[in-house]
């Protein structure tokens, strides 16, 4: 068979890389949704993953994984205190199913998406597609073998443009109301003249 390559995203304060190296294998459970499920049902012993960390700042991709075991039933589904509890699931009918990866290795650098969107092979990458946010989804062995690259030299996101200040509007010196022309003084009515006597 074909080894096939994927991407699996795992939030770091739930499950990030480094507790996947410390229990070494373990169940890819809590998945709900379709397509994601559908994407594992694909998946065959020895497929190649990027573990990708999301929901941080910067998201990426942290390490390497790979698939020991396929079709294993999720047991989350039939936890009433689980978050990803199913009611409708029984052990006789399950509605999910995962599969089981094995820690490989943590990638010598991070490979924040940051640097992955700017580089030129992974540029029809499903992850970097806008509204992409599927959890499992696969990759080709070119994507794979491109992270994998970049990881082997660190990297520093290019500063941003530092944005001019908006100019404050200049205040115009308050103008002083214009003083009415001075009226010449009324002059009373003359008097005619007396006539002597």
């Amino acid at each position: 068979m074909v080894k096939q390559y994927w991407l699996m995203k795992s939030e770091p304060d739930s499950f990030s890389i480094a507790d996947l190296e410390r229990v070494r294998v373990e169940p890819w459970s809590g998945v709900r949704n379709y397509m994601a499920r559908s994407n594992m049902r694909k998946m065959q012993i020895g497929d190649e993953v990027l573990f990708h960390h999301s929901s941080v700042d910067p998201p990426g991709v942290a390490g390497l994984a790979r698939v020991v075991h396929t079709n294993v039933v999720d047991e989350t589904q039939f936890d009433p205190e689980s978050q990803y509890y199913a009611p409708k699931a029984t052990r006789e009918q399950p509605i999910w199913d995962c599969v089981d990866v094995e820690y490989v290795t943590t990638l010598p650098n991070f490979v924040p998406i940051e640097r992955m969107r700017g580089d030129p092979v992974l540029v029809d990458m499903l992850l970097l597609k806008r509204g992409m946010r599927l959890s499992v989804q696969p990759i080709t062995e070119r994507e794979y073998t491109r992270v994998v690259a970049l990881s082997k030299t660190s990297w520093e996101p290019p500063p941003k443009p530092k944005q001019a200040k908006p100019s404050k509007p200049k205040r115009l010196a308050k103008q002083q109301p214009a003083k009415p022309a001075k009226q010449p003084a009324k002059q009373s009515a003359k008097q005619p003249a007396r006539r002597k006597r």
